[in-house]
């Protein structure tokens, strides 16, 4: 070997000394020791969780060798919305805001070498079970009213009939209309209306019209209508009555028949509007408010409580 090959030699080799004692001090200054073994992170065991919960809880540990855990920081991977995660920085954090699905969730910890380990669970969120709640007509007179108008006086009244009609009395035009409403309080708010049914029963015993018949008339159909605006049976008139919504008001045929219980009127979409917009209740009124024409059913003061008018949904 000549003269400038060993030179070669010994300078490539001195450049070598030199790069691992700069690691080796670089390494030394950040105190990191290559060798050591990240953080062992336990997300936590898989949920099964029922709606209508409105949280969860996710529980996570982690240990390390190095020192202690310096951080933690819980993240979603995967789910059908994105929730929220309360605490995301700390071992325990509760969940909110979520749909049913399946979610992955990821728990990362950081020690106080700076190495992380992360790990996931998976929470299943189950759809809420199907439930059907029935309703009657209470007989809280702010609840519901006959509005009536006799020669353009208020002669609303709490009566045992909820009517739509025109006819007279004494020779003077009288109209009605009746105003009703349902507790819908106890259905969840975050609740899916599947199906909502009404039911109307003829007054066997009807006060107005020819005294003897709940339907008269030839021209005797009506409208099931969603109220807008807030009310009081105790103090609302005909002159002063709430407005009412026509775009998705229900039409309830003509009949000839004398008597005639309406069971389960498909009003779904009334109350789910009404749920959206405020629960301001029904009101029916004649399609054509012409004399001698009348539907006439029980209120909440009928004797026979089986008539009342009931409203049965079905929700998940």
């Amino acid at each position: 070997m000549n003269i400038t090959g060993f030179k070669k030699i010994l300078l490539i080799f001195s450049m070598a000394i030199i790069a691992f004692g700069c690691q080796k001090e670089t390494d030394e200054f950040l105190n990191i020791d290559t060798n050591l073994a990240p953080p062992v992170v336990e997300a936590g065991t898989s949920q099964v969780v029922q709606l209508p919960a409105s949280s969860f809880t996710l529980n996570g540990t982690a240990t390390t060798t190095n020192g202690t855990i310096r951080a933690y920081l819980w993240s979603m991977i995967s789910g059908p919305n994105v929730p929220v995660l309360n605490s995301p920085g700390s071992r325990i954090t509760t969940v909110s805001s979520f749909t049913a699905g399946t979610y992955i969730f990821q728990l990362m910890a950081t020690d106080s070498a700076g190495l992380t380990g992360v790990d996931t669970t998976h929470i299943v969120v189950n759809p809420s079970a199907i439930q059907t709640v029935t309703l009657r007509l209470a007989s809280n007179p702010a609840d519901w009213i006959n509005f009536a108008a006799l020669n353009s006086i208020d002669a609303s009244a709490h009566d045992i009939d909820l009517n739509a009609g025109a006819w007279t009395n004494g020779g003077l035009p009288l109209y009605n209309r009746g105003a009703f409403r349902f507790d819908l309080s106890g259905i969840p708010g975050s609740a899916t209306i599947i199906s909502a049914k009404l039911s109307l029963y003829s007054n066997p015993t009807p006060i107005n019209g020819d005294l003897v018949n709940a339907n008269s008339g030839s021209t005797n159909a009506f409208y099931i209508q969603r109220i807008t605006n807030t009310w009081n049976g105790n103090t609302a008139t005909w002159q002063t009555q709430p407005s009412t919504s026509t775009s998705d008001q229900i039409l309830i045929p003509h009949t000839n028949q004398s008597s005639l219980d309406l069971i389960d009127i498909n009003v779904t979409s009334l109350v789910n509007s009404l749920r959206a917009n405020g629960n301001y209740g029904f009101k029916i009124v004649l399609q054509n408010e012409v004399q001698y024409n009348i539907r006439q059913f029980c209120s909440s003061t009928h004797a026979d409580n089986s008539k009342h008018p009931k409203l049965e949904i079905t929700y998940q």
